[in-house]
């Protein structure tokens, strides 16, 4: 013993049983460094001495403070072996086991970490080391299997602690430990896994598939033992599952989605404060790359969503929503939609929670309808039309929708047919196509509005969707349901020679097609309006025109039709194909109907055309029995409807003049500020001659 004090000063004897732990500390750096001069020089009874003191004089000291000194001593002479630690192994452990059974919590808490830090020799790259610590491994595992002493409270947070060490050898260690004190029986590894479940979900990426292998084999039997288990502490565990589904690597992503469907399917009333952030982790992975774990997360998404949770239990509706609005934003399809399918879900259970929260996702809502895929727009589509269900939002929808075409002409050109056919299905065809009608008769944009009616106005005249909105335009002489549509739409479809045009052939009100017909004048007739006249010959052709051909049969009774119809004829250049569709057409029309009479009165202007039909048994020409320049037939005033249209052409041909100017001002500036430097003396212009063709030409129209 006189040969351990003149190897350790007295000071650091006395250091080590101080009651302040900085001291002992340093003490037990002392003792470390003094142990390793001497493994350097081979002197193991020195060494052996100095354990034998440390732990006779110190560990089973009656003093605390002694006993909480020799363990930290102990711990740093082991650290100062290093290689050489395997032979005095059975010396410094079992001092430090006893001291699990010490009264002093604090002694059990250094015995813990003593005994951690002697086993971090696993870390050691060293054969010799290696052999050493897994030798002193499993006489440790051995001795607390077997012991009723053992701390699991006090050794948990020492675990905690260094769960996420990246050394293949500790991570080995530390999974060892977790795998064997969860086969003791009286000791509860379940109740403590949110301490450590982070940290095995770390290592299931870990380079070594040794590591991998033990780790996930680990949280397998935690898994089954979680379905076994009546009291569970999910919350905890899903918030690390949650970060853990986001992992960059592929098995650990796989590992945790199917850690959330178990926990959706076992954790009842316990999650329902995390179902928002079990969601944001799930919709992710039904888009994931890897095809097991897009089966799981929508096997999840399934089992949460059958989950009927209520606002008054803690399910909170605003934050659901918040992370399908977020998804809505995303890359992946899939995802879209299944976030669409969460937003229409939440509107049918809890409207009311929904609608409070409509500011903070209905832009998001109307963004979506630019979306490249088919499915995610139909279904946003869904979800507009339920919240549409309110007047004040239905309003609110058509008004950003007709936004959203002014600003994205993409959107209009590329999905308006898909967008407005849809919603018609959805919220009522005249109800949507009424509304509409009222925002474009006030519509700024003039161009616009012109471009948007072209648009409504083909999908009526073409979509099976719309076919009840046309029986009733046909009937709008002799139904007041018909001609209230007709005048209603009458308005804004003033914006387009060609959608008035179509809109009266389509309510056969003939004679007044055939006076807007007459009211264009030479601005209206341009490119734009031959196509689209173009378009409406070629629909001419199709089934939905099918009673308008067969009217032709009696051209005596349907005579402003024909005249109509010549008129459009007229307007065409003979080398075009619609031209030959129309003659073509106009030359089956037969002649034995006609009447001298009725054709003298109809080029007049001023007669009457007689009708020779079962009272009420068909729809009646339309100023049948009223003088051209009558005001009104059914209720509806054509004179006020073609001033209103003429009205509204004289708007478009000033708004058509004023862009021209503007365009030419904007060209003529622009070659002034290209225009060269002029010479000093500039050549003196011919003004003799007359001026060229192309001073003379107006602008394009």
């Amino acid at each position: 013993m006189a040969d351990v004090f003149s190897v350790i000063p007295a000071s650091v004897l006395r250091n080590l049983s101080d009651k302040l732990y900085e001291k002992r500390k340093n003490a037990a750096l002392e003792v470390e460094g003094i142990v390793k001069q001497l493994a350097a020089a081979g002197d193991h009874d020195k060494i052996s001495a100095v354990i034998n003191l440390l732990a006779s004089e110190f560990t089973y000291s009656p003093q605390a403070n002694h006993r909480k000194g020799g363990l930290i001593g102990l711990a740093a002479a082991t650290v100062g072996l290093t290689s050489e630690a395997a032979q005095h192994l059975e010396q410094i452990v079992p001092p430090v086991l006893a001291s699990f059974s010490d009264q002093d919590s604090r002694v059990r808490y250094y015995a813990c970490e003593a005994l951690y830090n002697i086993a971090k020799l696993s870390a050691d790259s060293d054969a010799n080391v290696q052999s050493a610590a897994h030798l002193l491994d499993r006489l440790v595992k051995d001795i607390v299997t077997e012991s009723d002493q053992f701390s699991i409270e006090e050794f948990i947070p020492l675990l905690r602690e260094r769960m996420n060490v990246l050394n293949p050898y500790v991570r080995q260690f530390l999974v060892g430990w977790i795998t064997v004190l969860d086969s003791v029986p009286d000791i509860d590894m379940l109740g403590f896994l949110p301490d450590f479940l982070d940290g095995l979900f770390n290592m299931l990426s870990d380079s070594s598939h040794e590591i991998r292998q033990q780790a996930d084999s680990a949280l397998s039997e935690f898994l089954q033992e979680i379905k076994n288990s009546p009291s569970v502490d999910y919350g905890r565990m899903a918030e690390i599952l949650v970060q853990r589904a986001a992992s960059q690597d592929e098995f650990t992503r796989l590992t945790a989605i199917t850690w959330i469907n178990e926990f959706v399917k076992l954790g009842g009333d316990q999650l329902i404060p995390y179902y928002a952030d079990i969601l944001g982790a799930i919709l992710p992975c039904i888009s994931d790359k890897e095809e097991k774990i897009r089966v799981v997360a929508r096997e999840t998404n399934e089992e949460l969503r059958s989950i009927k949770a209520d606002p008054a239990e803690g399910f909170d509706v605003g934050a659901i929503l918040t992370i399908a609005r977020r998804q809505l934003s995303g890359e992946w399809e899939a995802t879209r939609i299944e976030a669409l399918h969460w937003i229409s879900t939440l509107l049918k259970r809890h409207r009311m929670e929904v609608l409070s929260s409509l500011d903070d996702i209905f832009d998001t809502l109307l963004k979506v309808l630019s979306d490249p895929s088919d499915e995610v727009v139909l279904l946003v589509l869904e979800v507009h039309a339920c919240i549409a269900e309110d007047p004040p939002h239905f309003r609110q929808l058509v008004i950003f929708l007709v936004h959203n075409f002014r600003v994205d002409n993409s959107l209009l050109e590329k999905r308006g047919a898909l967008i407005i056919r849809r919603l018609c299905v959805l919220l009522d065809a005249e109800r949507v196509y009424r509304e509409l009608s009222t925002i474009l008769e006030g519509e700024s944009d003039l161009d616009f509005a012109s471009i948007m009616v072209q648009a409504l106005n083909l999908i009526l005249l073409t979509s099976s969707e719309l076919s009840e909105l046309r029986n009733l335009l046909k009937d709008s002489l002799v139904n007041p349901a018909g001609k209230n549509l007709f005048v209603s739409l009458y308005a804004s479809w003033c914006h387009s020679p060609m959608a008035i045009i179509s809109l009266c052939l389509l309510a056969q009100t003939y004679q007044h097609a055939s006076a807007v017909i007459h009211s264009l004048v030479e601005e209206d007739i341009n490119v734009k309006f031959l196509v689209q006249l173009d378009k409406l010959i070629r629909l001419l052709e199709t089934p939905i025109f099918a009673y308008l051909r067969l009217q032709l049969l009696e051209p005596g009774r349907y005579i402003w039709l024909l005249k109509a119809l010549y008129g459009l004829l007229m307007l065409l250049p003979q080398q075009s194909a619609a031209f030959k569709i129309l003659r073509t057409r106009l030359k089956a029309v037969p002649s034995y109907s006609f009447n001298g009479e009725q054709l003298r009165r109809t080029s007049s202007g001023n007669g009457q055309i007689l009708h020779h039909m079962p009272s009420g048994s068909q729809i009646t020409e339309d100023g049948d029995g009223i003088p051209d320049g009558a005001s009104s037939h059914n209720g509806i005033n054509f004179t006020a409807r073609l001033q209103q249209f003429e009205k509204m052409q004289h708007q478009h041909r000033v708004h058509t003049k004023v862009q021209a100017q503007l365009r030419n001002s904007s060209i003529s500036l622009s070659r002034e500020v290209q225009r060269p430097e002029e010479p000093q003396h500039p050549p003196a212009l011919d003004m003799s001659g007359p001026p060229s063709r192309s001073s003379r030409r107006s602008p394009v129209q």
